[in-house]
């Protein structure tokens, strides 16, 4: 049992001093680990890591009772908190920027809306990451449906040059997901 834990399933707490200790203690205990799972999340945006990490402890400040050691880990319930603050955040940013996001959404895989919201959200984010010409080849092949000769004709490029951008560009693909930490 952690000190966090300990702390809650200890005597009764006087108001603001222990609420600030509490901060304090989860924060010593869990910040570290906190922070770096907010950087993934947001794919290495320091000041973005920070301001996630923030709202989670102040989320927890909010309810502490959600921090219950009855009710199970307090890392994994500031780790969800932080991973749902982040979804939350990118579906405001995407609402705002649709016509760049929708080009780049997959077909829905999931019957489950928040793992498609999050599969999709990974998929554009790799896409994003990838350079123009092989983002271009896999738009075109996979989400546009088009063929080799109907890819090449759009983009102007022999039918040779799509076959070898697909397929480098499918490696990069699986390389910025592995750097995501999506895929294996």
């Amino acid at each position: 049992m952690g000190r966090v834990e300990r702390r809650l399933a200890g005597p009764a707490r006087g108001p603001a001093r222990d609420d600030t200790e509490l901060l304090r203690v989860m924060f010593a205990d869990h910040g570290d680990a906190l922070y770096a799972h907010a950087l993934r999340l947001v794919s290495g945006d320091r000041q973005r890591a920070e301001d996630l990490v923030q709202e989670t402890l102040l989320r927890a400040w909010r309810h502490p009772e959600a921090l219950d050691p009855d009710r199970g880990s307090v890392r994994a319930w500031l780790f969800t908190t932080a991973r749902n603050l982040a979804i939350d955040s990118w579906r405001r940013r995407s609402v705002r920027v649709a016509e760049v996001v929708t080009d780049t959404l997959p077909e829905p895989v999931s019957d489950d809306e928040t793992d498609r919201t999050v599969e999709a959200w990974l998929i554009a984010e790799a896409l994003s990451r990838l350079s123009p010409v092989h983002r271009q080849v896999l738009v075109e092949c996979f989400y546009q449906g088009r063929s080799v000769a109907e890819a090449a004709s759009r983009l102007g490029v022999p039918p040779g040059t799509v076959k070898s951008r697909t397929h480098y560009a499918l490696r990069s693909l699986r390389l910025v997901l592995e750097e995501m930490g999506v895929t294996q």
